[in-house]
């Protein structure tokens, strides 16, 4: 039992240790993220597509953008792990801890999972800004050259929506990506912790990097098939410009009643195949690399 307690890292190191886990995941699925975007807003009011599917898509990013068009946005996305991560799975991991009883029974279910929706909605209030800018540069090449942005990074960005439209901008759809992030973390922090804990009790599997692996996937899949509708309102407010003065959706509850109106109800699911094939390996990525610092680390 004593030995035990010296493996706590300290509070720093959880906090850096998480943001760059995901940052270093991010990396590798920042195309995806933009697929999904892409994907998110295409044939927006109607029930034409503007892409048949995800590899569709990709296809018509790399002709028209060429291979370095799918990583636009990479630098918005790495500061939105940066701050959003960070805070988000050093929150959860202290909050973990402090629940975890002192013959070392890790907290049941459904505290596992109010943990993971506090500290995922404290995540997205803080990288809300960073959501902003990596929606308006992933959607940019789909636009008409008069109309893009064209923001040059993503300090650029957040520098000119400040001075454009001001700077309560940069928290534009801050409520449905808290919203988001409470079901993506109660869904994926507890089903991951579950998961691996039910893996392990199973004899089958060792506390390594294939019981990460297999709890990280089964993690992504629930968590991708709760967090699509609150995603793709939050992605639809974070890009909307003004017309006439007016803003081009009121609240999260109108984009909602649009998207089913106009372009069906399983619209609301529109981009799954990318956002999963983006969580569920970011999930595994993000895990792997923390299980492995954390290991390192101790």
């Amino acid at each position: 039992m004593a030995e035990t307690k010296p493996k706590t890292s300290p509070k720093a190191i959880k906090f850096l240790f998480g943001g760059l886990a995901g940052m270093g995941a991010t990396v590798f699925v920042q195309p995806l993220d933009l697929v999904k975007n892409r994907m998110q807003l295409s044939g927006q009011g109607t029930k034409a597509r503007e892409y048949k599917t995800s590899f569709h898509a990709l296809f018509s990013i790399l002709k028209n953008e060429g291979v370095g068009g799918i990583y636009t946005g990479l630098s918005a996305g790495l500061l939105r792990q940066a701050t959003y991560t960070t805070t988000r799975l050093g929150i959860y991991t202290i909050l973990f801890e402090k629940m975890t009883g002192a013959d070392g029974r890790p907290p049941n279910f459904l505290l596992k999972a109010l943990i993971g929706m506090t500290a995922g909605a404290v995540g997205a209030f803080v990288g809300t800004p960073a959501e902003v800018a990596l929606i308006r540069m992933t959607a940019d090449g789909r636009l008409p050259a008069d109309q893009r942005r064209g923001y040059s990074n993503v300090f650029n960005a957040l520098a000119r929506i400040t001075r454009e439209e001001g700077v309560t901008t940069l928290w534009r759809g801050c409520i449905p990506t808290m919203a988001r992030a409470v079901v993506v973390n109660a869904a994926q922090l507890a089903s991951y912790s579950q998961t691996k804990q039910a893996l392990l009790d199973s004899g089958y599997f060792g506390d390594d990097i294939l019981c990460h692996f297999c709890a990280s996937m089964i993690s992504g899949l629930v968590t991708t098939a709760a967090s699509m509708p609150v995603d793709i309102v939050k992605t639809r407010i974070q890009n909307m410009k003004m017309i006439d003065g007016k803003p081009e959706y009121k609240n999260g509850v109108e984009v909602l009643m649009r998207v089913v109106r106009n372009e069906g109800f399983f619209s609301l699911w529109k981009g799954f195949t990318p956002y999963y094939a983006r969580l569920g390996p970011h999930t595994v990525l993000t895990f792997i690399f923390l299980e492995q610092m954390n290991r390192l680390y101790k």
